[in-house]
Parts: structure tokens; C-alpha cells; sequence
């Protein structure tokens, strides 16, 4: 386990009007783990995601990023010092390609992109053979293939990923987490949000329960999945 946090969350608060979606929440991301925030809907694990990357301004508290606080930060910079989100819904470009989906996610990058494609295509190979189709014909696990690849090509450090398995047939599922682990053995650090408790706790070094914007259990992916209360809450559920 590596001793150098990549990201400090401390003393997070993020707010949608008068409601408080994240009250005073705080966890770090060790250099290369996977950490995961299981929690149910409206826990506040999105908005969590969201404010790390910019997409959310928090009400206070810090956000550090290899000792660099990005509260007030924009998006675009934040990606270029090597956080990168993989958003709920996936939303890739229907009407591009594969390949123009893939180069979208390089958008903030001027070098030569050979490597990275090579990269890509060798973790996703179902990618390589629809390059040139449109990301609209793809399957739902496609398309989430296809969200993490774009993500990659940004070449982060952090890939943050927002219910990659939401939606998708118990097969697809477990490829998706497959890849993932593969991603983290090649030097990623992942930050993971999960409804599917039981994979997410698997995968994970790290694991944090939220409820109703507070953190409320944290421990290693193993003790969560062995304690009642998360088997009670989550595990059952996670089984569908």
C-alpha cells in the first residue's frame, strides 16, 4: 500500500440551493489503489465526483491534488494535471466514432496519440474491431468501454468512474471490472462509485460508506464487505 496520498479530500460541503448534498465529508486516494464510495442513491457520491473535477464549486472545505488544492480550479485544468471523470449515463458522442469518441477525450493534448490508441484497443479489442462505426451502435457495455477509453486517453493519473456497471447484463458487469482491475495493475489510480456493492468492495483497497452526504463507515474493501451493517445495507441489494 503506497504512503502518498495522490488526493485529500478534507472538510467537503457541496450544495444544490438550500440542500446540502455533501456535509463535511473527508477521505484520501493513495497512490495507486482503488478506492471505492458505495453508498445509495442520493448519498452524494456523484456530487462528490463532480466537485473534485470542477463540475461542482464546493461551499467549502479542500480538495488536494498532489499537494495542489483545486477548489478553485476549472475543469479543463484540472484534467491537464491528470484527473480524469468517467460520468453515470456514460455519455459518449452518438454521432462520432469510436475513434473521434477516443480523440475527444485527448482534446486537451497536442502529442502524438499513436501509443495511446495501441493502448486503448489493446484493453478494449470490441473497440478496435468498430472504430469507424458510430458510438450510437454500440451496446450499453460498448458504450462503457468506450466512456473508460475516452477517459484514458487523457493519460491521468486519477480516472474517477461514476457507476460503470449501472444498467448493464451480470456478464457485462463483470468485464467491466475486470478491465478496471487491469487498468489499475498498469500504474492508474481509481476512485470508483458504485451501487454494486459486492464488485466495488472486491476491487477496492480502500472502501467508504455514504449516507445522506456523510461518510459514515470506512476500512478496507475486505472488512467493509465483511461487516453486517454493509451486508445488511448493500451486499443483498448488489446481488440483482
Amino acid at each position: 500500500m503506497s504512503q502518498e496520498n495522490l488526493l485529500e479530500v478534507r472538510d467537503l460541503r457541496v450544495n444544490y440551493g438550500g440542500i446540502e448534498a455533501v456535509r463535511g465529508i473527508s477521505f484520501d486516494v493513495p497512490k495507486g489503489e482503488i478506492v471505492t464510495l458505495i453508498g445509495s442513491n442520493g448519498a452524494g457520491k456523484s456530487s462528490t465526483l463532480r466537485a473534485i473535477v470542477g463540475l461542482e464549486k464546493p461551499a467549502s472545505g479542500s480538495i488536494t491534488f498532489k499537494g495542489e488544492n483545486l477548489v478553485t480550479q476549472k475543469t479543463e485544468s484540472i484534467v491537464t494535471k491528470g484527473i480524469t471523470l468517467v460520468p453515470e449515463g456514460r455519455r459518449v458522442f452518438v454521432n462520432l466514432t469510436v475513434q473521434e469518441n477516443l480523440r475527444m477525450g485527448a482534446y486537451m493534448r497536442n502529442d502524438d496519440l499513436t501509443k495511446d490508441f495501441d493502448w486503448v484497443y489493446s484493453l478494449f479489442p470490441r473497440l478496435k474491431e468498430r472504430s469507424w462505426q458510430s458510438a450510437g451502435t454500440l451496446s450499453g457495455g460498448e458504450q462503457q468501454m468506450l466512456a473508460i477509453a475516452r477517459a484514458l486517453m487523457s493519460r491521468p493519473e486519477l480516472i474517477m468512474m461514476d457507476e460503470p456497471s449501472l444498467g448493464l447484463a451480470p456478464i457485462v458487469v463483470q468485464e467491466v471490472f475486470e478491465i478496471i482491475r487491469e487498468i489499475h495493475e498498469q500504474g492508474v489510480t481509481i476512485l470508483l462509485i458504485e451501487q454494486n456493492a459486492n464488485m466495488a468492495l472486491k476491487a477496492a483497497g480502500t472502501g467508504y460508506v455514504m449516507e445522506t452526504g456523510r461518510i459514515t463507515l470506512s476500512g478496507t474493501g475486505k472488512e467493509l464487505a465483511e461487516n453486517e451493517q454493509v451486508k445488511e445495507a448493500y451486499l443483498g441489494k448488489s446481488r440483482k
